[in-house]
């Protein structure tokens, strides 16, 4: 049984910051609630209130809501109108699909002025004969009844039958309440009989399993036949499990089968009758589920596993220049920082992401004092730097120089004079041609003369080992 307690009215109420003094709107449909209470006295500033949908027997607590305009209780298990006297700003009321047999009940609505609009589709009132008129006639202020526009002439009319037709629906009421009465007595006998049906007769087992289980607390050697009666007790038991199902849905069945009439009583025993069989599966499930064995981060023996359980991920790069490990792993994006805890460790590191280790074991031993993990804003990765415990030298790596555009040309020279050393030879082991006097110079009229570069003529006579050919400096001539 749901009960209407402030904890549910304050969770209904979130779209008002869960303030119930303002609250003006507030849906409590399909709650399985089965009393109205707290209401009138939690939210005095009601204005709509949507209570379809549930299990209400009786309008109550609902008196004080002085500002309420639109009640719905549709689908419920009502049998009378009463306690609204107090709704004094009510102009909608909806009861569809309920019990209501007292039409007569109707008249207390006549101190709600206000009243434009009311819905009694699917009530055993609507059968009655006269019903609309007799309606129509006793509610003045009404405008729509049944989504239906009430016209003038049909308000004259009904009031002109209206003794005719009020002695009618007194007449089908009585019939009517007799027949409730009969029903609820039958009703009554049917629980007696199902609770003491359920006392006499208990769930008799299969033979060969009597539902207990026996431990020979002698036995303190092993029999080696101990393991076949284990594996013959756990089929018989599942067998036994198999017949149960198999009874409790051949029951089942025969409860949806069986004829019955629609009362608030058969609608009661339909809904705990679900409840039971919803109680049932949530149980089975329940010993379904079996519990995950603790997670093994580090064996017995001291040995680190590898673990990847949120899934994520990864790459480890050996930063050689830096002596480091750089791990990059790639964490949600959106996840909050406040979920992931870095354990670094000399021989592995563990990060914990929304309680699910990511283990790796490292290459090579680590400082972990000297760690840093950081978090990209971007990609929300999460990079961890590991200084490694044994440094590497590395040789040093000539770093090129900027050459200033001065000393461009004496660095040609250089170059130069480097090539013509290299490729001096011995002029006294080797002779040259003349080659100055091979082409003559011929005048050329009318035009300006050529002026030829000098050459410069080798002796090789005068020439020695020790020669050097310095450009720099200016020739004789």
């Amino acid at each position: 049984m749901v009960r209407i307690t402030e904890e549910l009215l304050r969770q209904r109420a979130e779209h008002n910051n869960r303030e119930l003094f303002s609250l003006e709107e507030i849906s409590l449909h399909q709650q399985e609630i089965e009393k109205l209470e707290y209401i009138d006295k939690l939210c005095r500033d009601l204005k709509i209130l949507y209570l379809q949908n549930n299990l209400i027997p009786k309008i109550e607590n609902v008196s004080k809501l002085k500002k309420l305009e639109y009640l719905n209780l549709a689908l419920n298990n009502i049998e009378r109108i009463e306690n609204l006297e107090g709704c004094e700003e009510l102009q909608k009321l909806d009861l569809t699909a309920n019990f209501i047999g007292e039409l007569s009940s109707i008249e207390i609505l006549k101190h709600n002025i206000h009243l434009k609009e009311l819905f009694l589709v699917g009530n055993p009132c609507t059968e009655f004969e006269g019903y609309r008129q007799f309606v129509v006639a006793t509610l003045h202020q009404l405008k729509w009844l049944d989504s239906k526009e009430i016209e003038r002439s049909e308000r004259i009319q009904a009031l002109q039958n209206y003794r005719q037709v009020e002695k009618q629906i007194r007449d089908q009421e009585q019939v009517y309440l007799l027949q409730r009465a009969r029903e609820k007595e039958e009703a009554l006998k049917k629980i007696q009989e199902k609770q003491e049906k359920k006392k006499e007769k208990q769930i008799k087992p299969k033979p060969g399993f009597d539902g207990r289980w026996y431990t020979d607390i002698n036995n303190i050697n092993p029999d080696p036949l101990e393991d076949k009666e284990n594996h013959q007790q756990k089929e018989t038991e599942k067998e036994y499990q198999e017949w149960k199902i198999d009874k409790d849905d051949e029951e089942d069945r025969a409860f949806w089968e069986e004829p019955t009439p629609y009362t608030p009583e058969s609608r009661l025993e339909v809904h705990r009758h679900l409840e039971e069989k919803r109680r049932v599966k949530e149980n089975i499930r329940g010993q379904k589920v079996k519990e995950k064995p603790p997670r093994t981060l580090i064996t017995a023996e001291g040995k680190v596993l590898n673990m990847n359980e949120p899934k994520l991920h990864f790459f480890l790069k050996d930063d050689e220049e830096n002596n480091q490990f750089i791990l990059d792993l790639a964490v949600y994006r959106h996840l909050d920082s406040s979920l992931i805890d870095v354990d670094v460790q000399p021989t592995y590191l563990r990060v914990m992401v929304k309680d699910k280790p990511f283990q790796l074991m490292l290459p090579a031993e680590v400082k972990p004092d000297s760690s840093s993990a950081k978090r990209s804003q971007t990609t929300g990765h999460l990079v961890i730097s590991m200084p490694k415990v044994q440094e590497i030298i590395m040789a040093n790596r000539k770093t090129p120089t900027l050459v200033k555009p001065s000393d461009s040309n004496k660095l040609q020279t250089n170059i130069k004079r480097e090539r013509v050393e290299k490729l001096e030879v011995d002029p006294s082991k080797y002779s040259f041609p003349d080659v100055a006097n091979i082409i003559q110079e011929k005048e050329r009229i009318g035009q300006v003369p050529i002026n030829l570069q000098q050459q410069k003529v080798i002796d090789t006579e005068n020439s020695y080992v020790d020669f050097e050919d310095n450009q720099d400096v200016p020739p004789l001539i």
